[in-house]
């Protein structure tokens, strides 16, 4: 199918401090043109972190976009494109939660909307924890909230738990425990 679509032509319409927006003038093999909108996301980490009882941590923090608070696994944006991911989610880790891991390990990556956004999620989990203490940026206003899988799971499956993130690394999470009680 690639071969039938084509970009003839890109401006940028938008440079954003997280995001940029560009036209993308497009071409079609029957001859038919079109303008998309696409934002290009530098990249990102999120991490799942598992207490040694099994709770997992979550944040409670207001959205803008939803103008609602969300439940959500902590999450931030690289520094740069090319930091490294594990790098990025333990300071996220550390940050928004106040908690360190002895033990990181990549559960998934993740494209979150990609019929318009190329961002890039690369999701963690951490478990031998500590805590350190919180270090939040100057306005960011973060709960954090200790949740068994399977009260997370509720929240999902009821609609109240909907940031695509959480959902996928939460399910692979559950996945993984699955496929460990079988094997």
């Amino acid at each position: 199918m690639a071969n039938e679509v084509r970009r003839v032509k890109r401006e940028l319409a938008y440079k954003g401090r997280i995001i940029d927006v560009y036209k993308d003038y497009m071409e079609f093999e029957n001859g038919n043109t079109s303008v998309w909108d696409t934002i290009h996301h530098d990249g990102a980490t999120a991490v799942l972190p598992i207490l040694p009882d099994g709770r997992l941590v979550l944040v409670k923090q207001y959205r803008n976009a939803l103008e609602r608070d969300t439940i959500e696994i902590p999450a931030g944006k690289l520094d740069t494109p090319d930091e490294d991911p594990q790098a990025c989610a333990t300071r996220e880790l550390k940050e928004e939660t106040g908690y360190l891991a002895a033990n990181m390990r990549h559960l998934l990556t993740i494209k979150t909307t990609v019929a318009f956004c190329d961002e890039n999620i690369e999701v963690y989990l951490a478990s031998d924890l500590r805590q350190v203490g919180q270090q939040l940026d100057e306005n960011e206003y973060v709960e954090i909230l200790e949740m068994t899988l399977a009260q997370c799971k509720e929240l999902i499956f009821s609609g109240k738990m909907q940031d695509s993130k959480t959902v996928a690394a939460i399910m692979a999470y559950a996945s993984l425990l699955h496929d460990q009680e079988i094997n």
